[in-house]
């Protein structure tokens, strides 16, 4: 299944370019990276400037660059679980 900013919550994240849009620790808001891990709560991101940050999903907003090239914004709390899991609520929220 391709990404598309309609159904990215249900696809896994890693290696998706990834920018913090609002965060509860101000200091990580702006950081720009590559997603390197997802756990079921946090994102490990790669940043040229940071180094390897983790961060909490539910604590922040984020924008991801889709392989298309758009941008979507999510908040982190609808992409709280992992990815297989996320997967199995729109299956089942579909009828499938």
């Amino acid at each position: 299944m391709k990404i598309t900013p309609k159904n990215i919550i249900y696809h896994e994240l890693i290696n998706l370019k990834t920018r913090i849009l609002q965060y509860s620790d101000q200091s990580l808001v702006g950081v720009e990276g590559i997603v390197i891990d997802e756990t079921l709560k946090t994102l490990t991101i790669e940043s040229n400037e940071h180094g390897r940050i983790m961060v909490f999903k539910a604590n922040g907003v984020f924008e991801f660059v889709l392989p298309s090239g758009k941008s979507v914004v999510i908040k982190g709390h609808s992409i709280i679980g992992r990815p297989w899991d996320r997967l199995k609520k729109m299956l089942i929220a579909k009828g499938e």
